[in-house]
């Protein structure tokens, strides 16, 4: 498996995600509502894995800017078919990850990243890109599954057994407690770390740091 691979992955079941649902509605709006309060009207926001921009577009009206990004070209293209029927005039889409867009270090006053933490090969690296796009006291926040807390049998056996016939892409198996040691070692103060689950602890804790 490779980043390539991955990428092929989300190209293939982009048409079916864009169909899904979201599994806790509840969550997911306040976690928008969080995210709403922690952005200013002049912000320049990077969002790295939109998907098919559901969020993006939450979200934009609220800013200055908002990039959203994704390494799944097939994603984007059905975010830019959304754009298409659904202006909004500061919103724009990209195939790209934090390493492509390292030219543009110090842009974003806001970076975003949810579902995505888990996914990349390298988070160290990627915490370390993500630390360089933001400019000076600029804010990360994440809410990602963390698979290290999840039930060993999810993390030893489904996982593995689903990457190896195609049916998952790669997952990082970090806990939240390694997952916040990450960012604080990428030069990040941490402001919060929440659950936004309605019913119980889902293992995707909400974090909040700021750019040191």
């Amino acid at each position: 498996m490779s980043l390539a691979s991955d990428a092929r992955f989300w190209d293939r079941t982009s048409r079916r995600y864009a169909k899904g649902t979201i599994a806790d509605p509840a969550a997911y709006e306040h976690t928008l509502d969080r995210t709403r309060a922690l952005l200013l009207p002049d912000d320049r926001v990077l969002e790295l894995g939109c998907g098919t921009g559901t969020t993006a577009f939450r979200l934009a009206g609220d800013v200055r800017d908002y990039l959203a990004t994704d390494f799944s070209t097939e994603m984007i293209a059905i975010a830019r078919e959304r754009y298409a029927v659904d202006l909004v005039p500061n919103l724009a889409f990209r195939s790209a990850t934090a390493e492509t867009l390292a030219a543009e270090r110090g842009q974003f006053d806001a970076v975003l990243g949810f579902n995505y933490l888990h996914l990349v090969r390298d988070l160290p690296a990627t915490l370390d890109n993500i630390h360089t796009l933001l400019a000076s006291r600029g804010v990360f926040i994440s809410k990602t599954p963390c698979v290290g807390d999840m039930n060993p049998l999810v993390r030893l056996l489904l996982l593995p057994a689903m990457r190896a016939v195609g049916l998952a892409p790669y997952a990082g198996t970090f806990s939240a407690a390694e997952l916040s040691r990450h960012i604080v070692a990428a030069g990040f103060e941490l402001l919060s770390a929440e659950n936004h689950a309605s019913a119980s602890n889902d293992n995707r804790p909400y974090i909040v740091a700021r750019k040191r």
